[in-house]
Formats: structure tokens, C-alpha cells, sequence
């Protein structure tokens, strides 16, 4: 029988004996720590661990969860065990733009990311041949400033349903509602190009080409109510020249927006970032 692996992740206020008292614990259970990494934040006084086992003792993670409990509310804790076998289920949002999407459904077929995509949601239905190829079903959710509440408990329920963990906005061109990003923060993913805020508005591309920039970027956040504010979790740039033109710009700028935006979300799924108040901590 496959002996169970998981991994812990915990943030609480740093004093000593917090990497002792985990290491006790694992060890006391049969516990062998495959892999573990620690980051203490002195600006802030929080301490941050990630911890990969394998329980060679064969006890689940439900009973450690459980047991952990007297630790985790003597330090202040805030932490969660992990099944490494089990994929996180993403739901996977869209509108026009499609790059993002299909990116993201290639690597989650190919073992890249460990994730299933139980749903696509679409204001449009663009890419609902995209969504059939992949035998993924596909929901067509158009909104307008009249039904968007309507739309986001439909939305709700939908992740309700499908017991969705976290939602990916591949390029999705609605905002959420501050309440529903409330909700589920450190939960939902959203890739923009770096320009913000600059080039706000309609083809943010052509305004950079028209000003001459020299760097193309994207970004991965998770979201929150304030829109394009939530914590950063990758950023990447590429160079561009006075010899490009605005498409040019524009499929750097996909190839960013999808690299970016692929990273975010597996390193989401590998259970390696950690909420820090604005910002995030992401172990390698």
C-alpha cells in the first residue's frame, strides 16, 4: 500500500521552537520530511514554513490535521495539511482572448500542472470548441450591469458543485465583485499585462507601442476587491524595439501573459505560496 505524502503549510508569529516543535511532531508519527523550507519575516515578526513528508507510518492527514491542533493554537497558527495525490480542482475563466487558457489546458493534460479543470466559464463562447476538445464542460455566463450579481451566485454554485479550490482568470475581462473576492482570498488568480497603471483601458499594447516602451510584462496576483492590487505571485518582462510593431507587442505579450500566469497557478497547486498581510511567500 502507497504510504500517504503531504505537505504542511503553516504562518503564526515568530518565536523559537517552531521548527522544533513541527519536527517532533512529524518525527513522533513517522513522519520522514522529504523536503522543508522556512522564511522569517522580521519586518512583521511572522514566520513562514513549508514541510513535505511522507508518513511511513501510514496515518492520513486528516488524523494529523487533527492532532496538529494543540500546536497550531499554542503558536497562533494558521496551517493546512496537503494530499499530494489529490490535483487541485481549478475552474478556469475566459472571454476573448484564448491564449492563456488553452496554454494552461495544455499543460494540466500533460502532468505540468497537478490540476483537473472540472469547468470553463465564459461571458462569450468563443472558446467553447476549446472546452469540447478538452471534453471539459463549458458554462456561457454573459453579464451585464443588470444580472452580474445573479451571475456571480451562479458562479458560486457552480464552484459549489464542482468543488472547485481555485478559480484562474485566463485573461476573463469582468471584475468580480469586492465580495466575492473577499470570500475567497488567496483563492483566485488573475494574469494582467504589467502596464497598470499606465496603459489602462482598451489595447493597452497599442498605447505602450505608442509611447515607446522598451519592456513588455506580465503579472499573476491573486484577486482582491481592489482591482489589479492583490499580492504578486510572478512577474516577468521581455524587451521590445523601436522596430516592432503593436501585433509584435501583442504576442510577446500573450507568450508572457501565458508563461506568467502557468508558474502562478503551479506553484498555487504545488502548495507553495503562503499569504504575507499584501505580499507573498513562495518557496522554490
Amino acid at each position: 500500500m502507497k504510504q500517504p505524502e503531504f505537505v504542511l503549510l503553516l504562518s503564526c508569529p515568530d518565536r523559537r521552537g517552531i521548527v522544533a516543535e513541527v519536527s517532533s511532531f512529524l518525527f513522533e508519527r513517522n513522519c520522514n520530511i522529504l523536503d522543508s523550507q522556512q522564511f522569517g519575516d522580521r519586518a512583521n515578526n511572522r514566520f513562514f514554513l513549508r514541510v513535505h513528508c511522507l508518513s511511513e507510518g501510514g496515518i492520513g492527514i486528516s488524523v494529523l490535521e487533527q492532532e496538529f491542533g494543540v500546536i497550531a493554537a499554542s503558536f497562533g497558527m494558521q496551517a493546512r495539511f496537503f494530499d499530494t495525490a489529490r490535483k487541485s480542482r481549478a475552474l478556469i475563466m475566459v472571454s476573448k482572448f484564448g491564449h492563456g487558457l488553452v496554454d494552461l489546458l495544455y499543460r494540466t493534460r500533460i502532468g505540468a500542472i497537478p490540476m483537473e479543470v472540472p469547468l470553463i466559464v465564459s461571458n462569450h463562447r468563443d472558446y467553447e470548441d476549446v472546452a469540447a476538445a478538452a471534453n471539459i464542460p463549458f458554462v456561457h455566463l454573459p453579464v451585464t450591469r443588470d444580472n452580474k450579481a445573479a451571475q456571480e451566485a451562479r458562479l458560486a454554485a457552480l464552484m459549489e458543485e464542482n468543488h472547485v479550490d481555485l478559480i484562474v482568470l485566463a485573461r476573463y475581462m469582468q471584475i468580480l465583485s469586492e465580495e466575492f473576492c473577499r470570500m475567497r482570498l488567496g483563492r483566485i488568480i488573475n494574469i494582467h499585462h504589467s502596464f497598470l497603471p499606465s496603459f489602462r483601458g482598451a489595447n493597452p499594447y497599442t498605447q505602450a507601442h505608442e509611447r515607446g516602451v522598451k519592456l513588455i510584462g506580465a503579472t499573476a496576483h491573486y484577486v482582491t476587491g481592489a482591482l489589479d492590487e492583490g499580492p504578486i505571485i510572478d512577474q516577468s518582462v521581455e524587451r521590445v524595439t523601436h522596430a516592432m510593431s503593436p501585433d509584435d507587442y501583442v504576442a510577446v505579450g500573450r507568450d508572457i501573459e501565458s508563461r506568467t500566469l502557468a508558474r502562478a497557478v503551479k506553484w498555487h497547486c504545488e502548495h507553495r505560496i503562503l499569504l504575507n498581510g499584501r505580499k507573498t511567500v513562495i518557496f522554490s
